[in-house]
C-alpha cells in the first residue's frame, strides 16, 4: 500500500481542484433581464444593482454586492451572485428609478425584468410625469409609423426600378408600377424621389402605349412631365437638396417633351438639368443636341453639340451630330466633281471614330469619309481639339 500512497494523494488533490470550481458554480446564481421605461423604450444607460439591504429609503448609501451594466438594447446579465434575498434596483444617472425584491438560490439562472409601463408604477407618477410619458408615447408611435412607411416605400422603389429595367428593352407594360408609385406619392407627397420615380413609370408606360393608343400615351407623357417638374421643385426646396436628382428630373422631362414634339420646352428642360448639375453638362447638352437634330433644327443642334463637346470631349455622339449637321452644308465643286465639306466636318467625324470605332454610327461615318476621299485618321485621340 505504501508504494501507491503518493499516487493516491495526488489523485485526490487533482479531484479536489476540479471539484472546487464545479462546487462554486453550484453555490452561486446568475440573472439576466430587460429594462424598459414608462414609455416602453429600452433603458440603455445605467446599471442593475444588488443589495442585501431590503429596507426602503435612498438607494445611495446602500452596500452594493453586485452591479451589472445595461447594453444598447436595455438588456443586462450577471453571474457569480451569492444566494440570498436581494433588493435589486435599476440605477441611472446615480438615481434608483425602479426596484424589486428577488430571492436567489444556488444554481439559479433567473430572469429579472423591469417593466416600468406597469400600472402600479405609472400610478405613482405625478400628473405632469404621466402627461410627458403620453406625449413621448405619441411621438414614438408616430416615429415608428413613419419608419414603417419609409421601409415599405423603399421596398416599393426597389421593385419598381427593377421592373422598369426589365421592361425597357421591349417597352413592356408597367401599369402596376404606375399605380404603386402614385400610391407612394400619396403616402409621402413631400418626397421628391417618389415623384421622380413616379414620372419614370409614367414615361415608360407612355412608351408602351404609343403605338397602340396614342391618346393614352400622351396622357401618360403629360403626367410624367408634371411629376418630373414637381420632383425637381420639391428637391430644390428641401433642407438637403440633391442636385443630381433635380438634374435627373429635368433630363427626364426633356426626353419626354421631345417625344411629344415640344422641342422648345425640351430644350429648356435640358438647360435646367445643366444648371442643376453642371458637372454632367456634357450628357445633358448631348441629349439636347440629339433632340434638336432629330427635329431638323441642325444649326441649333450643332450649337448644342459644341457645348456638349466643350463640357466633355470624350462623349462620341456630339461629334457625330456635329458632323451630320455640317455635312448638310457641303458644297459641290463642279470642276473637280467633289463634295467640299465645311470646316470642322471631317474633324468631327474623325473624333467620333476615335472615340467609338465600333459605335452604332461608325460604318456610316466611314462611308461618308470615303465618299469625301478621306481616310480614317487613327491618330485622333479623345479630348483633342481643332
Amino acid at each position: 500500500m505504501k508504494r501507491y500512497s503518493g499516487f493516491f494523494v495526488a489523485l485526490v488533490a487533482a479531484l479536489a481542484l476540479w471539484m472546487v470550481p464545479q462546487m462554486r458554480a453550484q453555490q452561486t446564481a446568475s440573472v439576466h433581464g430587460h429594462v424598459q421605461n414608462p414609455a416602453g423604450q429600452p433603458v440603455t444607460t445605467g446599471t442593475v444593482e444588488f443589495s442585501h439591504d431590503l429596507s426602503g429609503g435612498e438607494w445611495k448609501g446602500k452596500k452594493i454586492t453586485n452591479s451589472f451594466p445595461l447594453d444598447s438594447n436595455g438588456d443586462y446579465k450577471g453571474t457569480d451572485i451569492a444566494p440570498g434575498d436581494y433588493l435589486v434596483a435599476v440605477v441611472t444617472q446615480g438615481k434608483s428609478v425602479d426596484f424589486q425584491q428577488v430571492t436567489l438560490k444556488a444554481g439559479d439562472d433567473k430572469t429579472v425584468d423591469f417593466d416600468m409601463t406597469r400600472a402600479d408604477y405609472i400610478a405613482k407618477l405625478s400628473p405632469e410625469e404621466r402627461k410627458q410619458i403620453e406625449e413621448l408615447k405619441a411621438k414614438n408611435a408616430a416615429a415608428m409609423s413613419a419608419n414603417m412607411k419609409i421601409k415599405n416605400l423603399n421596398a416599393t422603389l426597389a421593385t419598381v426600378r427593377a421592373d422598369l429595367k426589365a421592361a425597357a428593352p421591349t417597352k413592356g407594360d408597367v401599369s402596376k408600377d404606375v399605380t404603386d408609385m402614385k400610391s407612394a406619392t400619396e403616402v409621402m407627397p413631400d418626397q421628391s424621389i417618389l415623384w421622380i420615380t413616379y414620372a419614370d413609370t409614367l414615361a415608360a408606360q407612355g412608351d408602351h402605349l404609343i403605338k397602340t393608343d396614342k391618346d393614352e400615351a400622351t396622357k401618360d407623357y403629360d403626367a410624367a412631365v408634371d411629376a418630373y417638374k414637381k420632383g425637381a421643385e420639391l428637391d430644390a426646396a428641401s433642407k438637403k437638396p440633391v442636385p443630381a436628382d433635380q438634374a435627373a428630373a429635368w433630363n427626364g422631362a426633356g426626353n419626354v417633351l421631345a417625344k411629344e414634339g415640344k422641342i422648345p420646352d425640351a430644350t429648356a428642360a435640358f438647360e435646367n438639368a445643366v444648371k442643376a448639375e453642371p458637372q454632367n453638362a456634357g450628357m445633358f447638352y448631348g441629349n439636347q443636341a440629339a433632340v434638336l437634330f432629330n427635329a431638323g433644327q441642325t444649326d441649333a443642334a450643332m450649337a448644342a453639340a459644341d457645348k456638349a463637346i466643350a463640357a466633355d470631349p470624350n462623349r462620341p455622339d456630339p461629334y457625330f451630330i456635329k458632323g451630320q449637321a455640317l455635312i448638310a452644308k457641303s458644297t459641290f465643286d463642279s470642276k473637280t466633281n467633289k463634295i467640299i465639306p465645311p470646316p470642322g466636318c471631317v474633324d468631327a467625324y474623325q473624333h467620333y471614330l476615335s472615340l467609338a470605332p465600333n459605335g452604332p454610327h461608325a460604318e456610316a461615318v466611314k462611308e461618308v469619309l470615303a465618299s469625301l476621299g478621306e481616310k480614317v485618321d487613327t491618330s485622333y485621340r479623345a479630348g483633342r481639339k481643332k
